[in-house]
């Protein structure tokens, strides 16, 4: 399971902590952006992980429902291109945003997710005992659902941060000729 730990020196212990909120309106813009820029990098890495554990999910609940079926002639490897895109193509579900990073944890968070039911091998999905999948099932929902509480808390970090500089914006305290100066300076 995620956690944050207060006091922690990761990304996610940064953007959810006590502080990182505190005293917006004394911040110079550059650091809000910064902040906001890291809590965006956060929630992409979070939306990673929790499409790398709606892919377990998938596969489970194709396997069982295959073997609820009957078997079928075709393995859940014969279906797998199937599987995957059924969810992709389906209807969003939570507050998506555009995202144009990348994943900065990637290997991290494939690990992660493999780690979470451990001897359990989803790569032959098919030999694995009803229990073992229903047990899997659960352990990446729960993950799921903490990954997305998780993102949703760092969504309303990168609001409210969103919100003070569209605030600095509408008074006038920064202006787009500012932002495009300091975009040609590298800032």
């Amino acid at each position: 399971m995620i956690e944050v730990r207060p006091g922690g020196r990761r990304r996610i212990d940064r953007v959810l902590g006590p502080g990182y909120l505190s005293g917006l309106g004394d911040l110079p813009l550059k650091v809000l952006r910064e902040r906001r820029d890291e809590a965006a990098q956060e929630e992409t890495d979070l939306s990673y992980l929790r499409r790398l554990l709606h892919a377990r999910i998938d596969i489970v609940r194709a396997e069982q429902a295959r073997r609820s079926s009957g078997g079928g002639k075709s393995s859940i490897v014969d279906q797998l291109a199937t599987i995957l895109a059924d969810n992709a193509l389906g209807p969003a579900a939570g507050s998506g945003r555009h995202q144009q990073l990348e994943p900065s944890r990637a290997g991290e968070h494939r690990r992660h997710a493999e780690a979470l039911i451990g001897d359990t091998d989803l790569t032959d999905v098919e030999s694995l005992s009803d229990e073992k999948l229903a047990s899997a099932l659960d352990t990446y929902a729960r993950e799921e659902l903490s990954v997305s509480s998780f993102r949703r808390e760092v969504q309303a970090v990168m609001d409210t941060l969103n919100a003070e500089i569209a605030k600095r914006y509408q008074q006038g305290s920064a202006t787009v000729d500012e932002l495009l100066e300091n975009e040609g300076r590298g800032e």
